[in-house]
This record gives C-alpha cells, sequence and structure tokens, in this order.
C-alpha cells in the first residue's frame, strides 16, 4: 500500500474534525456498542466501499479509519476490536506499516476470527494515462486531483508522446494492470481480476477507484468465502464516486462503450477542465523534479506505450 512514512499528526481531543470523525466511526471508538457477531474490513479508501455492501442489519460489519489515516491510539484500538471479532477482510499491507503494527500478518495474529484477503485493486484500461503512485522524498499530492497523467508528466521530462492510443494499445495497458492484479492475486484469498475481463465505464472512475461494477460482485464473493448467508447490500449510490477522470474518446472506441466521451473530471460532482488539471500539474512538476524523474522511471512501461515514434 502507497502512503508517506509519517504517522498522522495528533490533534486536540476538543477540534471539531475530531469530534467529527469519532461519530463517523462511532462503533470503532466507543461512541455506540460493537455489535454481538460482527466483521472489520481494514485497508485503505477502498476498505469501506467492500465494507459497505458487505454490512446489513442482520450481518454487521463495523466501520474502521483506513489504515493511511490511522494514529498509533487508533491502531492500538483497531488490535482490541478484532480481536473480538469473527471476521476480519484485509487489503495486503505489509509489516508496520507506517511505523504501527497495521500489517496483515500482525492483524491476523492479533484475532482468532475468520480473517480473508482481497487484493488492492488497480485497473487502467480505462483510464490508460493515468497513475497513482508516490516515490521517496515526495509526501504531497499535486493540486486538484491526485493522479499522475503519463502525458503530463511526460511533457515535464522532455519526452514527446501521442495525442491518443490506438484501440490494440488501449486494450495493452488493460492487459498490463490484469497481469500485475493477477500477480498479486496469488498471495490473497477473493480474486477480483476476472471481473474486468468485460467493462463498462463503471468498472472504474479513476485507475485505484473501482465502481459498483467491482464491488458488488466482490462483496458477494467475500460473503460466500466467509460462509454468510444473504445477498449483497446494494447502497443505491455510485461508490468510491468523489472523483472521476475523463473518458477518453480511444477508450470508448477500445471497449465499444455506450457512453459518450468526458473530457472533464468530476470532482465531488464539480466539472473540472482536464486543461486545468494539466496546467496546474504542469506547475507542480516544475517545482518537483526529482518526482518527475523518479515517477518516469517507474512508470517506464506506460510511458512506452504513450511514447511517440
Amino acid at each position: 500500500m502507497n502512503g508517506a512514512p509519517n504517522v498522522p499528526a495528533a490533534v486536540a481531543p476538543g477540534d471539531p474534525s475530531v469530534i467529527s470523525r469519532h461519530q463517523h466511526y462511532g462503533e470503532f471508538f466507543g461512541l455506540s456498542a460493537l455489535p454481538d457477531r460482527f466483521g472489520v474490513v481494514v485497508g485503505n479508501c477502498q476498505a469501506e466501499s467492500l465494507r459497505i455492501v458487505l454490512d446489513a442489519p442482520d450481518r454487521r460489519f463495523v466501520r474502521v479509519p483506513p489504515v493511511h489515516e490511522m494514529t498509533a491510539e487508533e491502531a492500538t484500538k483497531l488490535h482490541e476490536i478484532i480481536s473480538d471479532a469473527a471476521y476480519v477482510v484485509t487489503q495486503p499491507i505489509r509489516t508496520d506499516y507506517r511505523g504501527l503494527p497495521l500489517g496483515t500478518g500482525q492483524l491476523a495474529q492479533a484475532t482468532s476470527a475468520v480473517t480473508l484477503t482481497v487484493p488492492s485493486v488497480r485497473f487502467a484500461g480505462l483510464q490508460p494515462f493515468q497513475a497513482a503512485i508516490r516515490v521517496p522524498g515526495v509526501d504531497e499530492d499535486p493540486p486538484i486531483v491526485a493522479y499522475h497523467d503519463i502525458r503530463t508528466l511526460a511533457e515535464a521530462g522532455g519526452i514527446a508522446t501521442r495525442a491518443a492510443l490506438a484501440p490494440d494499445d488501449v486494450r495493452g495497458v488493460a492487459r498490463d494492470s490484469l497481469v500485475e492484479l493477477r500477480a498479486r492475486e496469488e498471495r490473497i484469498d477473493v480474486p477480483v481480476s476476472d471481473l474486468y475481463y468485460t467493462l463498462t465505464a463503471e468498472h472504474a472512475r479513476t485507475v485505484n477507484h473501482p465502481g459498483n461494477a467491482i464491488w458488488l460482485p466482490l462483496g458477494a464473493r467475500v460473503l460466500e468465502a466467509l460462509g454468510l448467508q444473504g445477498p449483497v447490500h446494494d447502497p443505491g449510490r455510485p461508490l468510491l464516486a468523489s472523483v472521476r477522470s475523463p473518458l477518453l474518446p480511444d477508450v470508448v472506441e477500445a471497449w465499444s462503450l455506450p457512453e459518450e466521451p468526458r473530457t472533464h473530471w468530476l470532482v465531488e460532482g464539480r466539472p473540472v477542465d482536464d486543461a486545468e488539471v494539466r496546467e496546474a500539474h504542469r506547475r507542480w512538476y516544475a517545482g518537483h523534479p526529482a518526482f518527475v524523474d523518479a515517477a518516469l522511471t517507474r512508470l517506464a512501461p506506460l510511458l512506452a506505450r504513450w511514447r511517440r515514434a
């Protein structure tokens, strides 16, 4: 999992943001009683979407903070809660993540619950220009959206790219994503990669924000693996939809999507021109040349598909 190495700074207990946070995670912080029998889903922002489709009045899954936001005190609290849980579902988390005992193995040792692992999902077949990465020494995100466009990155590095990809290249980016995802699935319990074999625009809002077309069937697989009865909970709203990437014409063509191409982002429902995002990121890259160099090295396979012949 990605994230800055530092543990979040402590804030005053009376801070309004702390009060709001405690209310949002009320059962976790003891503002309301834990159910008699409950599950927990641990991981990044994807974990909450999975929890939502698993949770039901007769099948509770308690909301917990994402691990990249946890303080040392909250990590201790998580260990206490999962020690009483009946089910623990977790994404792969490295040992001593952010200096805290939040690794998948560390959590498994803290509970006797039925424990399953699910993958951290990334898929670039609908956003073949996009990456969500961090590099050592640069903890901040670029402005407006925390995603990097390989075309803008390449420009910052003095590399010319094509204006668009051919359909075969779009599908090639998708295949590359699935190869990586299947490799990660070799070490987890519940797979997801085959759910991308047939695509809709709702399969990925960004490269790391799957849509309901993933969460509902993945939730059903998790319930089956846990031996739990009943259908998944459809929240009746889009999950992980606070940021939606542009939908390129070459992507629509490659997958024969029924949707019209969209050149703008949607950020909290507000249209944001892609040109505005790319210009803001150009300025950010100009102030972070070390990031540009490191990112282009890490993204070399993607860059190769976009590099102008």
